[in-house]
């Protein structure tokens, strides 16, 4: 029982990782019997937060309290013993054991577990390994899981962003059910439809702040989209490059298909310009960019490189097709504990075709360029690991310039860094625009889309869902289009 008190009430939460602040002072109040919406864009601390509440990562300050009683959550466990059961934005599922093994991992009763997922209509086989299961069952499953454990407060961290129709209006259906039982949820997606369609209040995170709560009303959107942009006079998206013209075809996609992911996905990326890709969370964008890289194959589709067609079996095979590829985890594309000559330096080797010494001179003169033009702190040069984020992205970057591509694939690459790299990099990238290679550009930061690309291609629901001129790439346009609303 609540005796009167909020049943959740989380008060200046804050969290840092070192210089990275992911929660700067958040509050945020859910009362009995809600469905509360908890909003922002990529980056806001949506997650961190979720992470705090469930027990997975420590808060560095501030106070959650439970029906008025202050609480610490030191594991999953003791909070979903406490009544939170949460259902995280990615499977918490170890994909090499059964799913009875998970379950048993979690305390979880397998009876109604079942009983649970049989009211969305899926039966499964309690033995059957977790990686032979497709995603949106896995939703499902964890969805099951986290009810199973009759919590009184259940979040749903972006659950429907991995479902297709039918599987999301069971989910919606799910939380009205609890809702009617006296429960609450914390529901986070980017469709703002969902929003106005099932929630009761919403609350809105921009940089780690809570900037807005509301009634989750009819019409809210526009009031939702305001308080995620912040103040206007903030957003620098000043042109200042000269816009690339050519229509010399450097790299082309077309009807390209990927599960449930990508659905006939065409694009084209020109000589000399920056394409910025637009897309929320679990859009499909991470599959197309792996696509284009060689690192999995489409289901259908056909992929183009100077008009000439080719098929990806490898990344080796975009590689020696001049397609080079820089990945949102910097952490998987860098040699840790090498140093930043290796890591610099490793690709310029990759077509050696015997063994002979290496010429120093030409490695020297190689890596010596790259960190000066990308400006690279060596103060740690032994090992990368010790490089600050913003250091480490340089390396990546740096490998490829050092050794010539056509196309760069580019996954977010400011995420995480501090703002005096980001502007290093982007200027960057509109150096390379310059002399001729291609960027194709995935950021969570729309308001340095105006500032870095020529256009803009716009990824719904694994769809492209508007490609749009210079002119219309304001954040206010690309965020509501992003969110499925057409803008032209």
């Amino acid at each position: 029982m609540s005796n009167g008190h909020p049943l959740l009430r989380i008060s200046k939460l804050a969290k840092s990782y070192g210089a990275v602040v992911a929660l700067k002072e958040a509050n945020f109040v859910v009362q009995p019997g809600e469905i509360h919406a908890l909003l922002g864009a990529n980056g806001a601390g949506k997650s961190t937060l979720v992470k705090i509440l469930t027990g997975v990562i420590a808060r560095d300050t501030g106070i959650i309290e439970l029906d008025g009683t202050s609480i610490n959550f030191t594991s999953p466990d003791n909070s979903r013993k406490s009544g939170v059961a949460p259902v995280f934005q990615d499977p918490a599922l170890i994909p090499d054991l059964s799913l009875r093994r998970n379950l048993k991992l979690t305390h979880t009763n397998e009876l109604r577990f079942l009983e649970e997922l049989s009211k969305f209509e899926i039966s499964i086989n309690l033995d059957e390994v977790v990686n032979r299961i497709e995603l949106p069952i896995l939703r499902m499953i964890d969805l099951a899981r986290a009810l199973a454990h009759d919590p009184r407060l259940l979040i749903l961290d972006e659950i429907t962003a991995a479902l297709p129709i039918d599987m999301a209006e069971k989910v919606v259906k799910t939380m009205g059910e609890e809702k009617a039982k006296g429960n609450s949820v914390i529901f986070i997606s980017h469709r703002l439809a969902e929003i106005e369609q099932v929630c009761d209040y919403a609350t809105v995170l921009r940089d780690g702040i809570d900037v807005d709560s509301f009634l989750a009303s009819s019409g809210s959107e526009e009031r939702i989209v305001a308080a995620m942009l912040g103040d206007k006079a903030l957003v620098q998206a000043s042109k200042s490059f000269v816009q690339r013209t050519s229509q010399e075809s450097v790299l082309m996609a077309k009807s390209i298909s990927f599960g449930r992911h990508l659905k006939d996905v065409s694009l084209s990326l020109n000589k000399g310009e920056v394409v910025g890709l637009v897309a929320l969370e679990g859009q499909g964008q991470d599959a197309l960019f792996e696509i284009l890289a060689g690192e999995i194959q489409p289901d259908g589709g056909e992929i183009a490189v100077h008009g000439r067609a080719v098929r990806f079996k490898h990344p080796s095979d975009a590689i020696s097709c001049g397609i080079s590829y820089v990945p949102g985890d910097r952490k998987t594309a860098l040699l840790p504990q090498r140093s930043i000559r290796e890591n610099l330096a490793i690709t310029k080797f990759r077509t050696l075709k015997s063994w002979r010494p290496i010429n120093q001179g030409l490695e020297d003169s190689m890596v010596n360029k790259a960190v000066s033009d990308l400006e690279i702190d060596t103060r740690a040069r032994s090992q990368v690991m010790h490089l600050s984020g913003g250091n480490q992205q340089k390396v990546t970057i740096g490998r490829w310039i050092t050794t010539g591509f056509d196309v760069l694939l580019c996954f977010d690459p400011t995420r995480g860094i501090d703002v005096g790299t980001k502007g290093q990099i982007y200027k960057l990238l509109r150096n390379l625009a310059n002399e001729g290679k291609s960027v194709l550009l995935f950021t969570s930061e729309l308001r340095e889309i105006q500032a870095t690309c020529d256009r803009a291609i716009v990824l719904y629901e694994g769809k492209i869902h508007q490609e749009l001129p210079y002119e219309m790439c304001d954040e206010e346009m690309l965020l509501n289009s992003a969110h499925g609303r057409s803008v032209l």
